[in-house]
C-alpha cells in the first residue's frame, strides 16, 4: 500500500522517486510550467543544475511532537519577521494540536492532527492599509510531518483540493474563489530552493472586509517539514508589491528550516546506529 501511495504522489508531484517511494529532489525534471500565481522566491538557495546542494539529515529530525513543536517555534515568522508594520492578527496563532482541514462540503475546519502529523502552527498577521486603503492579512505556516513522503502527500492533496473546491469557505462569511494551483519539483520553474514548491492564487471575500480582494499562498517542502505563507487583501495595484513580502519572509522560514535540520547533499547519511534526534 505504502509503495502504491508513493507512485500516485511522485506522478502529482512530477517528482523523481526513490527505490523506496520517497520523492526525490533530483528526480528528472519536467518541463517548466508558467505559475498561475506568481514566481517562486528566488536566492533562497545556491543550487547547481545537477541537484540540490542542501538535503534534510534524519540525524536533525524531530521524533516527538513536543520536539516538532520546538522546531516550529524556532523557525515560524512573527510579526518581527514579516515587517511593513505587521501586528498580531485575531487570532494570533493556533491550537498546535490541531490543523486546519477541508471538508466534502469544501468548507475549512480545524482538526485534530492525523497521525503522519508531528506538529502544527499556523500565526495569522495584519497589515493596515495606508491612507485607507484595503489592508492585508498575512498568514505563516509550518507542519511537521512524520516522513518526507507524508509532506510530499500534503503538497498533492492541496492542489487536488483546489480542483474539487474552486471555491472554498474559511468561516465566518469569508470566501475563497477562482482557485487554481501549480507545483514545481526541484529544478522546475524557479523552484531551487526546495523538495517541491505549491502556489495557489484566487479572490477572496468576506462579509466584513469586502472584495473581491487578491489572494495568494505559497507552499514548499524540505524533507518532512511543510512552509506556507498566505496573503489575502489589498489591491490589484498593490499585489506585485504584496506577493513579494509573503515571498520574504516565507525565504525567511524556508532559510531557518535548512538552517535546523538540512546536511550538504554530498556528506554521507548519518549511520542506522545513529538515530533521530529532537530538535
Amino acid at each position: 500500500m505504502r509503495s502504491g501511495a508513493a507512485a500516485v504522489v511522485c506522478g502529482l508531484l512530477l517528482a523523481g522517486c526513490t527505490e523506496s517511494g520517497e520523492p526525490s529532489a533530483t528526480g528528472r525534471p519536467s518541463a517548466s510550467r508558467a505559475a498561475e500565481g506568481g514566481a517562486a522566491p528566488s536566492g533562497s538557495a545556491t543550487a547547481s543544475a545537477e541537484g540540490p546542494t542542501q538535503r534534510a539529515d534524519p540525524a536533525k529530525l524531530p521524533a516527538t511532537p513536543g520536539a516538532a513543536r520546538a522546531l516550529i517555534r524556532r523557525v515560524i515568522a512573527d510579526e518581527g519577521t514579516v515587517g511593513d508594520g505587521a501586528r498580531r492578527g485575531t487570532p494570533y496563532e493556533s491550537d498546535p494540536g490541531t490543523w486546519a482541514v477541508l471538508g466534502e462540503d469544501c468548507a475549512w475546519r480545524r482538526a485534530a492532527l492525523r497521525g503522519d502529523v508531528l506538529a502544527n502552527l499556523r500565526r495569522n498577521f495584519e497589515v493596515p492599509g495606508a491612507d485607507g486603503a484595503a489592508g492585508l492579512r498575512l498568514s505563516a505556516e509550518v507542519t511537521v510531518h512524520r516522513t518526507t513522503l507524508d509532506a510530499a502527500w500534503e503538497q498533492a492533496r492541496m492542489q487536488e483540493e483546489a480542483i474539487q473546491c474552486p471555491e472554498q469557505t474559511l468561516g465566518a462569511g469569508e470566501r475563497l474563489t477562482d482557485l487554481t494551483s501549480s507545483t514545481y519539483a526541484w529544478g522546475e520553474g524557479n523552484n531551487t530552493y526546495s523538495d517541491d514548491s505549491l502556489i495557489e492564487s484566487g479572490r477572496c471575500v468576506g462579509e466584513t472586509r469586502g472584495g473581491p480582494r487578491p489572494y495568494w499562498w505559497i507552499q514548499a517542502t524540505f524533507g518532512p517539514v511543510v512552509v506556507s505563507a498566505s496573503l489575502c487583501g489589498g489591491t490589484e495595484r498593490a499585489r506585485d508589491a504584496s506577493v513579494d513580502l509573503v515571498q520574504t519572509y516565507f525565504t525567511r522560514m524556508l532559510r531557518n528550516v535548512k538552517d535546523a535540520i538540512a546536511r550538504p547533499a554530498g556528506a554521507p547519511a548519518p549511520t542506522a546506529s545513529g538515530g533521530r534526534g529532537g530538535a
